[in-house]
């Protein structure tokens, strides 16, 4: 469907919004000329945007009420919504053999309930939306490689990105004027590494804070979050049902399909 390219006069909240990819896609908007809305429960990230002049509010995408409540604010408040970015998101590490039901929980919680809680508390809004409006669910490029250590954070960005293509087609079978792109970051500087310091104090578990630096140390590969959030704004702009932040990383998907290829007509 035809995407949106023009930004003054728009609404856009934007989850863990605060700092890493939120924050470089809430900079994007508002140099674009949208009003941004930070939801964020990181209450010292918040106060920094807040100087910075953005509206913040606390929000913890885990418990659905917040999310309701964020958005019952913002369309008081503003009185329409036309973007969605539902970006909140943790990625520790741990074995799996390792791992607690808490552990999972807690991730999933975050990752993937987040988005179904933000999609639950604004979709109906946003259909409604005469101008039309945009979803953006952050995904994950571990999708496509999966990498040891990661299993609640790959099996929630691939459950995103499989909610985000099936809205998708639902919305545009019922010729709903909201279209969704799903974003699938690469090596961004962020803080993910600090993923812990938003659990709930005295949970335990198996899960640790790993800075994924340490794996990635070819420089080159690194993008700010301001250029993953003019990469989310083209493809917008282009009614993109991807948004991809490292296009050089297409090896990697090609040889996740490739296996899957090689399966399916092994016996055809």
């Amino acid at each position: 469907m035809e995407g949106i390219s023009e930004w003054d006069g728009r609404v856009a909240v934007v989850t863990g919004g605060a700092s890493g990819i939120g924050r470089g896609i809430s900079d994007a908007l508002t140099q674009a000329g949208a009003t941004v809305v930070v939801a964020d429960r990181d209450v010292a990230a918040l106060e920094r945007v807040r100087a910075d002049g953005y509206t913040g509010i606390e929000t913890d995408v885990t418990d659905a009420k917040s999310v309701e409540d964020l958005a019952t604010q913002v369309f008081a408040d503003y009185g329409r919504v036309d973007l969605l970015v539902n970006n909140a998101g943790v990625g520790p590490k741990g074995l799996t053999v390792d791992l607690t039901l808490e552990d999972w929980r807690w991730v999933l919680e975050v990752n993937l309930m987040g988005v179904i809680h933000g999609i639950h508390a604004f979709l109906p809004r946003l259909i409604a939306n005469p101008d039309g409006a945009w979803i953006v669910n952050t995904a994950s490029m571990s999708r496509f490689f999966t990498p040891p250590g990661y299993a609640p954070y790959v099996a929630s960005k691939a459950a995103v990105e499989g909610l985000s293509l099936t809205l998708a087609g639902e919305l545009a079978a019922a010729k709903h004027d909201v279209g969704v792109t799903v974003l699938h970051p690469g090596a961004v500087r962020t803080n993910i590494k600090d993923s812990l310091r938003n659990r709930p104090a005295g949970a335990g578990g198996a899960l640790v804070d790993f800075d994924i630096a340490q794996k990635i140390q070819d420089e080159d590969l690194w993008i700010e979050p301001a250029e993953a959030g003019a990469i989310v704004l083209r493809a917008i702009a282009a009614g993109d049902p991807y948004a991809f932040t490292h296009p050089g990383m297409v090896g990697d998907v090609e040889a996740s399909f490739s296996a899957v290829r090689a399966t399916m007509t092994k016996y055809a």
